[in-house]
Order: structure tokens, then C-alpha cells, then sequence
């Protein structure tokens, strides 16, 4: 569940806040009428920045072809392309 604060409510209690966050670790959204403005949330040190997973899987070196590479792709194409 997202947690949220209007600015008002965050500056008069800024310090709870932020001791909430660094206990649970859940970020708090401070809202300007009702529309979020920013986030409250923990501090990651440089080392500690998450990595994301490579998006490329790993090439085992052999090609999968669909067809011959080599061959006619003639009849692939429709005839008024040809």
C-alpha cells in the first residue's frame, strides 16, 4: 500500500517521516493537492546500486535459422513483390 501525506501534514512532521522510512524501508509519497510532488524513500550508497539483469540472453554461438539462409526466399514473398 502506497503511503501518502499532503505537504503540510510532511513539514510538520518531516522527522517522523523520514524515521519511518529508514525503519521500514516503504517510501512515503508527499501530495500536492492530492497530486504526488515527490517521494520520500531510502538513500542507496554507490556501491550498493541495484544492478539490472542483462536484457540480452547469452549467445551460445550456433544460429537458429527458420529457413535456409542460403536457399530461395522466393516463395516467402507474395507474388505481386517478386
Amino acid at each position: 500500500m502506497e503511503k501518502r501525506v499532503n505537504i503540510y501534514e510532511a513539514k510538520t512532521h518531516l522527522s517522523e517521516l523520514i524515521n519511518q522510512v529508514r525503519e521500514t524501508g516503504e517510501p512515503y509519497t508527499i501530495c500536492k493537492n492530492n497530486k504526488p510532488v515527490v517521494d520520500i524513500v531510502l538513500h542507496e550508497e554507490q556501491g550498493e546500486k541495484k544492478t539490472l539483469p542483462d536484457p540480452l540472453p547469452e549467445y551460445s554461438g550456433k544460429a537458429v535459422y527458420l529457413c535456409d539462409p542460403l536457399g530461395s526466399t522466393e516463395d516467402l514473398w507474395p507474388e505481386e513483390y517478386r
